[in-house]
């Protein structure tokens, strides 16, 4: 099992070089890769609150936003030399799939290879009506995006005449190096589930107890036997809600992939024993 980790970065109060020391620390001490978050606007009322946390609420610092995903991605790449980056996740049924296709496939070619794509539907309403789509249809919406930008990363012409999106005689290139970019379905639905089985190249699990992730791959097993596939091709990341030593043999032994642990940006001193945590888990399992 490799360890990463999901960086809990806030802008302005996180300072940019404190990112950058924490993902060079990661790659000098060989972990696997860093994750970023996705929200484009943030709301004060929500008709349906951030499963997250026991208030509803997005933990955000007043008066901070959560930077672009890509952004960071493309800055932090010249600062590293094999840590991979991934995103957890990308709000797809609010993004344009013909730039998002573009915009991976871009970061994916200049980073060498060393992108994952974290997808999923959100649950925050008022983000993706504001983003001007439709919030009842957003599974399909979803499920159709990943399959044009899967064609657009292949093939040489995309044709593409869904019920969502309309493409014909279209070239995209750079393409990503390997052909595709992993992307990594995170939810907890049977709809999730099926997502990722059928589309994916991996599940992306947050905030879960090795005994509750176990109950969810049983159920992720018996999507990926209906597709005619199985965990052998299948990558299992997970953010725990415990990331002691204990618990990410626990993980291991699941047959967890990735452990990707939370490490909060508040300070140096705590970046800094995260970055700590990280390189001892990674040399005890």
């Amino acid at each position: 099992m490799k360890i990463g980790a999901v960086a809990s970065f806030f802008a302005p109060v996180v300072p940019p070089d404190r990112l950058i020391n924490l993902a060079r620390g990661m790659d000098e001490n060989g972990l696997d890769s860093i994750w970023f978050g996705e929200h484009v606007l943030l709301f004060d009322e929500m008709e349906f609150g951030y499963p997250g946390s026991p208030d509803g609420k997005l933990p955000v610092p007043e008066g901070c936003g959560v930077p672009d995903q890509s952004t960071i991605i493309g800055y932090l790449a010249g600062h590293t030399k094999s840590l991979r980056f991934g995103t957890s996740i990308s709000l797809i049924p609010q993004r344009n799939p013909i730039y998002t296709a573009k915009e991976f496939a871009t970061l994916d070619w200049l980073t060498g290879g060393r992108v994952d794509l974290g997808v999923g539907v959100g649950w925050c309403k008022e983000e993706v009506l504001s983003c001007g789509y439709d919030w009842s249809d957003r599974g399909a919406r979803c499920d159709e995006a990943l399959a044009l930008m899967a064609k657009l990363w292949r093939d040489p012409i995309t044709d593409h005449q869904g019920s969502h999106f309309q493409v014909q005689g279209a070239r995209m290139d750079p393409k990503p190096v390997n052909g595709s970019i992993p992307l990594i379905v995170g939810g907890f639905s049977d709809a999730a589930l099926k997502r990722a089985a059928t589309l994916g190249q991996g599940w992306l699990g947050f905030g879960q107890d090795p005994r509750a992730a176990e109950a969810i791959l049983k159920r992720l097993d018996i999507h990926l036997s209906a597709a005619g596939r199985s965990r052998d091709d299948f990558d299992i990341v997970m953010m725990p809600a415990i990331d002691d030593v204990g618990a990410a043999r626990a993980f291991r032994d699941l047959g967890v992939d990735r452990l990707i642990p939370l490490v909060m940006l508040d300070s140096d001193a705590s970046m800094a024993a995260r970055l700590d945590h990280l390189t001892e888990l990674n040399t005890s399992i």
